[in-house]
C-alpha cells in the first residue's frame, strides 16, 4: 500500500492549489506565459471602474478579449480571438485578430514602392500584393512591454532596416488605454533612422452580440461618416480612383444594416471585395471628436463608435471566415460572424503620390489616434 502514498498525497496536493484567477472573459493568463523566437509572452488586463475588461497579449500586440455590458448590463466578449497565446502564432493560425498592425497596414501594388528614387521590394503574401507588412509583419512579432498598469499597456517594436524589405530601422510604440467611460483609446508613434513608410492600425474583429458561433454581423446597423471610398480590382488593391458612395451599395452615409446590401447582385465592387473590404474616405477632416463610423447591435444595444484622425477606415465584413479557425470557447468562427474597423491611410498610398502621404524621415515623429467607445443603445 505504501508505494501508492505519493501518487495520492499529488492528487491532493493538486486538489488543494489553488486555481489560477481567470479574466472576465474566461482567459487563463498561465495559457499566455510563454515566448516566441527567444522573446517572452504574457496576458495583461485592463479594466475601469465601470466594470469593462480588456485584455491585451504582447504577442502581435494583439486584443484578445474586450467585456462590455450589454442593454442588461451582463457583459460580453465582443472581439474574436484565442485562449492561448500559441494560437496565433504563425504556424498554427495565420489570423490578423485583435493585431497592432505594421509596418503598413493593408496593401502595397505588386510589394512595390519608390522613396527617393529607389525601389524597394517587398514580400508578395496576398495575390499578388504585400498585405499587412508581409507574412513575417508586426502581428507575428512579440512586442516589448514598456509600461503597464491597471488602465494602460504600452508596447515597443523595434523593427530592423530591411525588415521585410521596408527601409530604416524603425521603433514604434502603441499604447492602448481603457477610459473610465468605456473607451479603448489606442495612440501609435513611430520614428526612423532612414527615410521609410509607416501606416499602423488595429484589425479587432468585432461582434457585438458577444455570440459569433450564431449571430451575423449582417443583422447589425453601420454608419460611416464618408461621401467617397476607394474602388478596388479583383486583386483587392485599390485603383486610384476616389469615388462618391452615392448610388453605390457601399453608402453607409445613413445608418443600415450590414446585410442589407451586401448581396447585391451586379454590383462589381461587392463582387471585387468578396463583400464589403474597401476602404472609405473619412468626412471628418482629422478631427478625432468627430465619428468616424458607428456599429450598433439591435440583439445586445451595445454601440461602437469609432473615433480617429487618420483619413480612412478599412471596413472588412469577415468574408473569408469559412468556420474552419476554432477561437475562444471552443467556437467556430463562421462565415460573416465579425466587421473589422481599421483606422488608417489608403490602401497603396506609397504607389499614390495623389494620396495623403505614409512617408516618414529622420527627425520626424510617425502619429496615429484611433478611440473604439463602447455605450449601450436600446
Amino acid at each position: 500500500m505504501r508505494k501508492f502514498l505519493p501518487f495520492a498525497a499529488a492528487i491532493l496536493m493538486a486538489a488543494c492549489a489553488p486555481k489560477a484567477a481567470l479574466t472576465q472573459s474566461g482567459l487563463n493568463p498561465k495559457d499566455f506565459e510563454g515566448g516566441y523566437n527567444g522573446a517572452p509572452t504574457a496576458l495583461y488586463t485592463l479594466t475601469n471602474e465601470a466594470g469593462m475588461e480588456v485584455c491585451v497579449t504582447n504577442f502581435g500586440g494583439r486584443i484578445v478579449s474586450i467585456m462590455v455590458p450589454d442593454k442588461d448590463g451582463k457583459k460580453r466578449d465582443v472581439v474574436l480571438g484565442f485562449d492561448k497565446v500559441a494560437d496565433y502564432f504563425p504556424e498554427n493560425n495565420q489570423t490578423d485578430f485583435g493585431a497592432a498592425i505594421g509596418r503598413y497596414a493593408n496593401r502595397i501594388n505588386q510589394g512595390r514602392f519608390t522613396l527617393d528614387g529607389v525601389e524597394y521590394r517587398l514580400p508578395q503574401n496576398n495575390f499578388g500584393h504585400c498585405l499587412h507588412g508581409g507574412p513575417t509583419g508586426w502581428q507575428y512579432q512579440v512586442y516589448t512591454v514598456l509600461e503597464a498598469d491597471a488602465t494602460h499597456i504600452k508596447l515597443l517594436r523595434e523593427s530592423p532596416d530591411g525588415d521585410n524589405g521596408f527601409p530604416g530601422n524603425v521603433k514604434a510604440c502603441v499604447t492602448y488605454t481603457l477610459t473610465p467611460d468605456n473607451a479603448l483609446d489606442i495612440a501609435y508613434e513611430a520614428v526612423t533612422d532612414k527615410p521609410t513608410i509607416v501606416n499602423m492600425t488595429n484589425h479587432a474583429y468585432f461582434n457585438l452580440s458577444g455570440d459569433p458561433g450564431n449571430h451575423s454581423i449582417e443583422e447589425d446597423i453601420l454608419q460611416i461618416n464618408a461621401s467617397h471610398f476607394t474602388p478596388v480590382d479583383s486583386t483587392f488593391m485599390t485603383t486610384g480612383e476616389i469615388r462618391y458612395v452615392d448610388n453605390f451599395p457601399v453608402n453607409f452615409r445613413e445608418p443600415k444594416a450590414i446585410g442589407r446590401d451586401i448581396h447585391h447582385p451586379t454590383c462589381k465592387q461587392l463582387k471585387n471585395g468578396h463583400g464589403y473590404d474597401h476602404n472609405w474616405v473619412l468626412d471628418t477632416e482629422g478631427d478625432i471628436a468627430k465619428p468616424a463610423a458607428t456599429l450598433w447591435c439591435p440583439e445586445s444595444g451595445i454601440e461602437l463608435t469609432v473615433y480617429t484622425d487618420e483619413p480612412g477606415v478599412q471596413v472588412y465584413t469577415g468574408n473569408f471566415l469559412d468556420g474552419s479557425v476554432v477561437g475562444k470557447k471552443g467556437i467556430a468562427y463562421p462565415f460573416r460572424s465579425a466587421v473589422c474597423l481599421e483606422t488608417q491611410h489608403y490602401p497603396d498610398s506609397p504607389n499614390k503620390p495623389q494620396w495623403p502621404s505614409v512617408v516618414l524621415r529622420p527627425g520626424e515623429t510617425y502619429t496615429s489616434h484611433c478611440i473604439y467607445a463602447f455605450s449601450v443603445k436600446e
